[in-house]
């Protein structure tokens, strides 16, 4: 959760600037929008509020991919060193070049967000026993005359279910709450105090909110104002929605009465306003409120005439453009996901130079990520993908080794396993390895033993150490590399690659040399290179492709990852080759 609680806290900004920009629209478009469609306005806001939360994805056919893992052969890496492929590639390329641990300070966030929606849910708990105790001690009505009165409302709005109404003294307006089992309850002084016009209007009212589930939306809004109760703006937006409601639910109720009643139904506003009060609970839904609430409402009720069919038209249209519009919001608010599938890259005070790379990358989609240690720089193309995690297939083989050797499974000195006689499709694959030969053919059933050996307790723990990715191990220790369960960026990769080679984990030298050993592909002069290839397969196609590692040359190391992602040939062999690519191209490889 250390990405989640700042990029929450810029959606909560976004959302902020949505709801102004919300509050303007209805203004201006308050003359052209029926008072029920400005209060529907509202719930494609309640829809964006959902999105942070919600586990959606950005479109990306690369991340749908759940590959399984196949082997990289050592052969093809090394094909791609020879200085012939190297200078057909340059040839091709056409390339311009342009100059997880969590945080203290998002763990102090998630502390506090956590706890202020303990406190509101406190708060909601005792509104709600409340309230119970006021339902408790209501009676059924009593007063025959208001009883009829009540039904002949229920027949009036096409309500065939019944809904119990009670009386109380405890209330001084009338509300209605209860979704699955609703009720009404009218103080005993409106009920002895009231004409029956007057008690009509409140009771039409109050059936309003059912038909309309206002109950459902009260639950709604809590949850809303649970989740954001930080946020001014959001609270401010969830009470001018409750006014636009009781505002719409007034026309609702002009509109089954006779042009000669409406300065009645607004007169009865007026004479209520004396005995209002707030709700007794933020689940119930009434015909009181707050004195600028009445204002509101008094006004509207002075302004009313009926709809017409063609400004029902209109508004629809103008709130379906809305919705439209609002809808491109969606991805930008998508941090459920995003906490997972993507990793918010840290840009503040890092040199980042752009790679233009279209040419090189032709059909696949992909990215490149190159970090030069001594000068301090990051060289990327395509950064929004090269931020997307996804399953980082055989290159996590590296982490695997060294957990193996950390827990003792094996040592530098002592890495063999031996084959479980299993024919597998590779022949390399079909005898004893050691950590060097297992890393080289990249013998899946080798790494799994380590795996399994370690147990997944052993494995979260390691993955939560290093913060590789998402740090989600699945429950199933023979695919969680592959299969989407654990995901990484082309970024996290490189980062990664560092503090392996740095060991900044603290592991014991000896371990990290041996896994080093193991992916060191060529050395010539004065350069070494490491890498690890990946391929992930999706229906007997290869439609992913990362090759990472690190170069060491002239005294400076270079990290890099190159991850493409297609239909079809998306493979290691692939992303090998175009990494030896664009490194000739920035001057790095001969």
């Amino acid at each position: 959760m250390n990405h989640f609680m700042p990029s929450f806290l810029l959606c909560n900004l976004l959302i902020s600037g949505i709801i102004g920009a919300l509050l303007v629209g209805k203004r201006l478009l308050r003359n052209s929008l029926s008072s029920r469609m400005q209060y529907n306005l509202w719930f494609l806001l309640l829809g964006l509020l959902a999105v942070p939360f919600l586990p959606v994805q950005k479109i990306n056919l690369a991340l749908q991919k759940a590959p399984a893992v196949p082997a990289e052969p050592a052969a093809a890496v090394t094909a791609a060193l020879q200085p012939a492929n190297a200078a057909v590639w340059i040839n091709e390329l056409g390339v311009t070049v342009s100059s997880k641990t969590p945080s203290g300070i998002g763990s102090l966030l998630w502390l506090l967000w956590l706890s202020g929606i303990a406190g509101m849910v406190v708060w909601l708990v005792r509104s709600v026993l409340s309230f119970h105790r006021i339902r408790q001690s209501a009676l059924p009505l009593q007063n025959p005359a208001v009883h009829r009165l009540y039904c002949d409302c229920l027949a009036e709005m096409h309500i065939k279910k019944y809904i119990p109404v009670y009386s109380t003294a405890f209330l001084k307006s009338p509300v209605i709450a209860g979704f699955f089992r609703p009720c009404i309850l009218l103080p005993i002084h409106l009920i002895s105090d009231c004409p029956s016009k007057e008690i009509r209007y409140m009771l039409l009212h109050e059936l309003q909110h059912y038909k309309h589930k206002d109950a459902l939306v009260n639950y709604i809004t809590c949850i809303a104002n649970v989740l954001y109760w930080f946020n001014p703006a959001v609270w401010y937006a969830l009470r001018e929605m409750k006014n636009d409601r009781e505002v719409a639910c007034d026309t609702s109720v002009l509109n089954m009465l006779e042009a000669g009643d409406y300065e009645a139904y607004g007169n009865t506003l007026i004479n209520f306003a004396e005995k209002i009060s707030r709700l007794p609970s933020p689940f119930a839904a009434g015909i009181g409120g707050t004195m600028a609430q009445m204002k509101k409402r008094i006004l509207n009720i002075a302004a009313y005439q009926p709809a017409t069919r063609k400004k029902g038209l209109y508004g629809l249209a103008i709130y379906l453009m809305l919705a439209v519009l609002l809808s491109g919001f969606v991805p930008l608010l998508t941090i459920h996901a995003a906490g997972s599938s993507y990793y918010h890259f840290q840009e503040k005070g890092k040199t980042i130079v752009p790679l233009h790379l279209d040419s090189a990358f032709d059909q696949n989609h992909g990215s490149f990520v190159l970090y030069d240690a001594a000068s301090d720089v990051w060289h990327i193309y395509h950064k929004e993908t090269a931020s997307t995690r996804v399953a980082p297939v055989s290159t996590y083989k590296i982490y695997s080794a060294l957990l193996g050797l950390e827990a003792g499974l094996i040592s530098p000195e002592e890495s063999q396993l031996a084959w479980n006689g299993q024919n597998y499709r590779y022949d390399t694959w079909n005898a004893d390895q050691t950590l060097q030969t297992a890393m080289q053919n990249s013998v899946t059933w080798y790494f799994q033993t380590l795996d399994q050996s370690a147990g997944l307790p052993a494995i979260q723990n390691f993955v939560r150490k290093i913060g590789y990715g998402n740090q989600t191990v699945g429950e199933n220790l023979a695919s969680y590399w592959g299969d989407s369960s654990l995901l990484i960026s082309p970024i996290e990769q490189v980062e990664l690659l560092r503090k392996f080679d740095e060991n900044q984990f603290g592991f014991a030298p000896q371990n990290v040399e041996a896994v080093k050993a193991s992916i060191r592909l060529h050395t010539a002069g004065n350069a070494t290179l490491y890498g690890k290839t990946g391929t992930g397969e999706e229906n007997g196609q290869n439609v992913l492709g990362w090759f990472i590692g690190y170069l060491e040359k002239d005294g400076n190391t270079y990290y890099f990852a190159v991850n493409i992602q297609n239909e079809q040939d998306a493979d290691g062999t692939a992303a090998t080759a175009l990494a030896f690519e664009v490194l000739e191209a920035l001057g790095l490889w001969n």
